[in-house]
């Protein structure tokens, strides 16, 4: 028997409501335990979205959880800036949105996932193509995992407020993954898409192959999931008849 969400409240400061294109959606915020790298995103989402899902909904999780989940969240007391951390970083603005790599912390990380010489190019290529207008080269040469680091914020979870994380492995894999899952589990069709999203943007980082992505982007542009300590990384996205 599936939970009923009626009663389901939004976070503080965010609406349960949205409408698009004349089309009206609920985002049911879904609480959970604290993940951990010992968690398994498909036990959590089994544990804590299955009993509420139904057929056509979308499920939408925050790509932090899921890089916890594998393994790549780095205390940042274990992290030790190598000489090529620290002097790159003195190069990088910091996004408006976060850190990024412009910690000597997740340029650590940055360069174990891409690789120095990687890194190196990517910095290059942007630096002689952004007079010409040109951006976005640097992540596009780098790669995903870079892309989406998230370094240690006061406003996030412990032990996320002293960590830095990578963006998930194979993020669609994982959303298509995690479709199939459910299916088998309870014969619904739930879209799954992986966010990164806070209170200025947001960026699909992976989904199932049904999802529109531009639509999910639209259905969180006002970040549902709070950005601070709600713990609520999970959300279902129901459309309203």
């Amino acid at each position: 028997m599936k939970a009923d969400l009626a009663d389901s409240k939004p976070n503080t400061g965010k609406k349960l409501s949205i409408t698009i294109d004349g089309q009206k959606y609920n985002r049911y915020p879904i609480k959970t335990h604290i993940i951990s790298p010992e968690d398994n995103i498909i036990d959590v989402v089994k544990r804590y979205a299955l009993p509420h899902l139904k057929n056509t909904d979308t499920l939408i999780i925050s790509e932090r959880v899921v890089a916890i989940t594998q393994g790549r969240m780095y205390l940042i007391s274990d992290l030790k800036p190598s000489f090529w951390a620290k002097m790159l970083v003195k190069f990088v603005s910091r996004p408006s949105w976060g850190i990024g790599i412009g910690s000597p912390w997740t340029m650590e990380i940055a360069i174990r996932e891409a690789g120095l010489w990687r890194i190196l190019l990517a910095g290059a290529v942007s630096a002689l193509t952004k007079p010409f207008g040109i951006r976005g080269l640097f992540y596009r040469i780098v790669g995903h995992g870079v892309n989406a680091i998230d370094g240690p914020t006061e406003y996030t979870l412990p032990p996320g407020n002293k960590a830095a994380t990578l963006g998930p492995k194979d993020p669609d894999k994982v959303a298509q993954n995690l479709q199939s899952s459910i299916f088998n589990l309870q014969s619904i069709h739930v879209s799954v898409a992986i966010i990164d999203a806070n209170d200025i943007g947001r960026r699909i980082e992976g989904a199932s192959s049904d999802v529109d992505r531009t639509w999910a982007c639209e259905v969180f542009r006002d970040n549902p999931l709070g950005q601070s300590r709600q713990q609520t990384p999970m959300a279902i996205v129901r459309k309203l008849l």
